[in-house]
């Protein structure tokens, strides 16, 4: 049987969320774009967090986290992403959210002591650098040009990363960078105080909702000994899939409160507004927006909680992931593009939040893997399943007319 209803103990936990949200994370939104998102702002927000009983939901209990499973975590950090700086409060932004499950499934004991523990439990931040100027490693991780080189007791890696979210003021880094061997790719730990980690200029992006920005960074000569080696060497491109599967789907919940965020705001206003002689929200195209938002985000919840429950029954959920990636992105887009244009003028301001939602979101439908490359990976594999499936003589007649 296929069961659609909350358990009661996560709707009370999501209404604490909303109400957590509404009452301390909202009312901060206006000054933290003013004067910047900085740790400051992260450290109160968290402290306030941890108070209210909301503390990272996504985390399991015996590390400190609300210990809730995956499915349910669909539900919680949609509510924690009504507000843009709801996941940084609850402690489920990326990147930290995604380096606390890689960490959890690839570290070892000591390594989930010094780096997971401290990030689950809002001492530190974190950052991914796997992203590189071209010709390095993008939407094609195989592109990797960052180096790894074996030595006596430990390694030696250099290279260039950019865009690397985060990487101001974060205590450690989880880095990829290629074997020189030519034995695969291999992840590794680099403390943040390490002489050959160098963290360069902050790009200027559109969106501004994290601390510690998007950053160039360099490694030259940078040594790490053995034991900060994520996992195995030469096994990078396996854990990359570790992180990035759950990762896509947790960026799916955020952006899909975000967008119900801006649905609200752009309908409350349109019900509360005349125009030519009625109510905004009484007129065929306002209602036309209205319905295509609500029909978006029901599917793309509906195809996010599908995608959710495949990769928490142990399936690695790698197309599933990708479906639910491009489709939710995209809806996304859509809705708080269309949000905006039904709240006017003031819909492109901060006033309303809507501005920078939209801002925010709009690299959503290019990191971790753009629509595009999900495309083609999705098309791949249908086209090998249809290679490898005996056919039908009705189905030969069709493919050979």
């Amino acid at each position: 049987m296929i069961e659609f209803a909350v358990p009661e103990t996560i709707e009370r936990q999501r209404v604490r969320i909303e109400e957590f949200i509404a009452q301390t994370v909202i009312p901060l939104e206006s000054t933290a774009y003013e004067q910047g998102v900085d740790d400051g702002l992260r450290i109160r927000l968290q402290a306030a967090a941890r108070e209210a009983g909301v503390w990272a939901p996504q985390v399991p209990s015996s590390l400190g986290g609300g210990g809730f499973d995956f499915v349910s975590s669909a539900i919680l950090l949609e509510e924690a992403g009504y507000s843009p700086l709801g996941p940084l409060a609850l402690n489920c932004a990326a990147p930290d959210e995604g380096n606390m499950h890689l960490l959890e499934k690839t570290g070892s004991s000591d390594q989930r002591e010094r780096y997971l523990h401290p990030l689950v439990a809002g001492d530190v931040r974190s950052c991914f650098a796997m992203t590189e100027p071209p010709p390095g490693a993008g939407s094609d991780p195989a592109a990797l040009r960052t180096t790894a080189e074996r030595l006596d007791g430990g390694w030696v890696i250099n290279g260039r990363k950019w865009l690397i979210t985060g990487a101001a003021g974060a205590g450690f880094a989880i880095v990829m960078a290629r074997n020189i061997d030519g034995s695969g790719a291999t992840m590794f730990l680099v403390d943040a105080d390490n002489p050959g980690w160098q963290v360069g200029r902050h790009l200027k992006t559109i969106d501004a909702s994290m601390p510690g920005g998007h950053c160039e960074v360099v490694l030259e000569e940078c040594f790490v000994p053995d034991e900060a080696v994520l996992g195995e060497p030469g096994r990078g491109f396996d854990y990359a899939q570790v992180r990035l599967v759950p990762a896509r789907l947790t960026h799916c919940m955020r952006w899909l409160g975000a967008a119900r965020r801006a649905h609200t705001i752009s309908t409350f206003r349109a019900t509360n507004r005349e125009l030519f002689g009625a109510k905004l929200s009484s007129l065929g195209m306002a209602q036309a927006i209205i319905a295509d938002n609500e029909i978006e985000l029901s599917a793309s919840r509906s195809m996010l909680w599908h995608a959710c429950w495949i990769v928490a029954s142990g399936a690695k959920g790698t197309e599933a992931s990708s479906r639910a990636k491009v489709f939710i992105s995209e809806a996304t887009s859509r809705i708080i593009d269309r949000s905006v244009q039904l709240a006017g003028g003031m819909g492109t301001s901060e006033d309303l939040i809507l501005g920078r939602i939209y801002a925010d979101a709009r690299a959503f439908r290019i990191y971790d893997g753009a629509s595009e490359v999900h495309r083609m990976s999705i098309a791949n594999r249908v086209v090998r399943r249809m290679s490898e499936t005996p056919r039908t003589n009705t189905d030969q007649r069709a493919a050979d007319s």
